[in-house]
This record gives structure tokens, C-alpha cells and sequence, in this order.
């Protein structure tokens, strides 16, 4: 998995015994300096050459990925039986009269480098369906993180935040993107102190939420949208902010990244209280889970429901969409629907994933 942060890839081996996930082994691998830029750049529109050229790049750290998990676990290719590879989303338009979501990381150069068949486009499908093609992780959330006596959430807070709402019992679940996540605080600090992240929100930390701004941004219609909605970094990214408060080169540095690290728990909150009134436990995965300062907030802006990350139920918060994408992949071989309709918005359960066989 890579997600809309743009930092790396997760790679998880993943067994299935009696359909739930045994996590064998996990790697984590950073992108480059310039191969981060590149993805960057393409979110913000590059051209079809550079995308072509990307598209080949990120295979191949696909398959480096691959082969140092393979290593760590000293298991052999010919014992797994797939890879299910999500790819690195570049532009994520559900709406309009052409709605697309387009991933990189060519499934068959990583089919051909690895021996391995891949599983990968899982949203298209979903979308031909007229649904959202996101989020998808709801339903292995709802697979893996139910309570039979308890309603609990899950929120992935990666670029983009996503939130699963799970009542108690075997009532119907919810799930959308509920807004930024960590993308405007990577960018805020990438752009005034040339870090990739706030390493556990210690920036944030040192400012204060300026309420002006943070209403200015809560007054976007995405936030009051009715699901089922996603969203990407083409619609959140510094040009937004800029956008809705022409103040912003007057206001505290410190304070915009305080009010921005607000502005994600703000709308986790807000979704949650509105769409899953009840909620227990918050379970947080993602590069999130290791903010401090956000987690803070979050529980401040939620005081009824106990803040935990995933891995209080077994999976730690930087491999759980790994593991997401394992189980998809795996539901797809078998030949079972693995989109929730109810999440996504479209028509009817679908096996999501086109199979790309490695040669043989």
C-alpha cells in the first residue's frame, strides 16, 4: 500500500485462516527524495509522459518492497499466492460527468519482476457501478474490527482521512472520507521548514488554533456533504487554503499548522458525532496514529469516546491498509464481492481487482 501521504510503501505478508488476517511480516520502505517529488508533482497534474515514466518507477519500488519483505520473512515467492497491490493514486475524481480514479505502479512489471500474479485496480469497477470507488477499507474494517456488543469507529488517517463507523450487532455500517488528514500539515511544513512531516505534531503543538481560520475552512460544502463521498489531494492541497482565507501570510506559522492539525480532528469529530452517534472506541490507523497532537485533539473534540490506535485489536496503525488490500485481493482470488454499496454508493456487491498472472 501507498497512500495520499506520498511517503512510502507498506508491505505486509498476509495469511487468511478461516478468513481473518495473520500479519507474518511487515516492511516499510520510503520513497526517494525525487521519486516522492515526481508522485507529488503528478498528484498536481503532470504530463502524460512523466505519469508513463512514474507509472514504471513505481513498480519497480513495488517490487523492491516485495523481495525485502520476502527477505525478512525468508519466505519463498512460490508460497505466496498473490499480491494485492493498490497502487499510488495520482487523481481521485468520483463526481462529474466523467468520473475516474486513476493508480499508478504498472501490475504487470510487477507481475514479471516478482513471479507473483498481482491483484490491483480495485476502484474502477466500483465506480462503473456508479459508486464512489472509495473508501474500500470499510469492508475489512467491518470483516476484522466488529463488535458484537460494542460500536466502535476506525479512522485512516493518511493523506486523506477516512472514517468506518461500525455499530454494535449486525446493523448496517457506514463509511466515507471525512476530509484532510495529514496532507495539509505535510505540506504546511514541507513548504516553511522543508520537512516531509510533523514528526508527532511537535509544530503544531507550539501554536495555538486560530478560530477564524479554522471556521473559514469548516465552511467548505465538503464537510456538510451527505455520504457517500471521497476526496483527494486535487481538492485539499495549500492552493485550498490560500484560497478561502486571503488573510493567510498575516496569521502565525505555527498557528496555521495548530488550526490545521484542529481542522482534521474537528471533521473526524464532527463525522463521527453526526453519522455514528454512540460510538464507544475510535480506533486511529495511518501515520496519524503516531501525531501526538492530533490524537490530543481528537479525543478533546470527541470526550466521550475512548481514542485508541488498531493496535489495541492486534494490527499496528501503519500496516492495517496493507493488510486492507491483502484481504481484498485474497476475497477477490475466491471470487467474493468486496466493495461495500452501502459505503461506496454503488448499485450492487461487486468482486473489485483485475488479476494480472505473472508468466510462467
Amino acid at each position: 500500500m501507498s497512500g495520499t501521504s506520498a511517503d512510502g510503501v507498506d508491505a505486509c505478508l498476509v495469511e487468511f485462516p478461516r478468513g481473518r488476517p495473520c500479519v507474518l511480516g511487515h516492511v516499510n520502505q520510503p520513497y526517494s527524495e525525487d521519486l516522492r517529488a515526481a508522485v507529488l508533482q503528478a498528484m498536481a497534474h503532470a504530463d502524460l509522459i512523466d505519469a508513463a515514466a512514474l507509472d514504471v518507477r513505481l513498480a519497480d519500488a513495488y517490487g523492491d518492497a516485495v523481495q525485502a519483505l520476502l527477505t525478512e520473512t525468508e519466505q519463498a515467492t512460490t508460497g505466496v499466492r498473490a499480491i494485492g497491490c493498490h497502487g499510488q493514486t495520482v487523481l481521485h475524481r468520483p463526481a462529474g460527468p466523467y468520473p475516474t480514479s486513476i493508480q499508478l505502479g504498472d501490475p504487470h512489471r510487477l507481475a514479471l519482476r516478482t513471479g507473483i500474479d498481482v491483484v490491483a485496480d480495485f476502484r474502477r469497477a466500483d465506480m462503473a457501478a456508479g459508486g464512489q470507488g472509495a473508501p474500500l477499507a470499510p469492508a475489512f474494517h467491518a470483516a476484522t474490527f466488529s463488535h458484537r456488543h460494542q460500536a466502535r469507529a476506525v479512522v485512516n488517517i493518511g493523506g486523506i482521512a477516512n472514517v468506518t463507523l461500525l455499530p454494535a450487532g449486525e446493523g448496517p455500517i457506514a463509511g466515507f472520507d471525512t476530509g484532510p488528514g495529514n496532507a495539509l500539515m505535510d505540506a504546511w511544513i514541507q513548504r516553511h521548514h522543508g520537512l516531509a512531516c510533523d514528526h508527532g505534531g511537535r509544530w503544531a503543538a507550539e501554536g495555538h488554533c486560530d478560530s477564524v481560520l479554522l471556521g473559514l475552512l469548516l465552511d467548505d460544502p465538503y464537510f456538510a456533504r451527505t455520504p457517500p463521498k471521497s476526496t483527494g489531494r486535487e481538492y485539499f492541497h495549500l492552493g485550498w487554503i490560500e484560497a478561502r482565507d486571503p488573510a493567510l501570510a498575516e496569521r502565525s506559522l505555527a498557528d496555521v499548522q495548530a488550526t490545521l492539525a484542529e481542522l482534521t480532528a474537528r471533521s473526524i469529530a464532527d463525522a463521527v458525532a453526526e453519522h455514528g452517534p454512540g460510538t464507544e472506541r475510535l480506533f486511529v490507523c495511518g501515520g496519524g496514529a503516531f501525531n501526538e497532537t492530533l490524537l490530543s485533539r481528537l479525543q478533546l473534540a470527541l470526550p466521550a469516546c475512548r481514542i485508541e490506535t488498531t493496535a489495541t485489536l492486534g494490527v499496528p496503525p501503519d500496516e492495517v491498509e496493507a493488510v486492507a488490500f491483502a484481504w481484498l485481493a485474497q476475497r477477490r482470488l475466491r471470487g467474493l464481492a468486496n466493495n461495500r454499496p452501502e459505503v461506496t454508493g454503488a448499485t450492487r456487491p461487486l468482486c473489485l481487482g483485475a488479476l494480472v498472472r505473472a508468466p510462467r
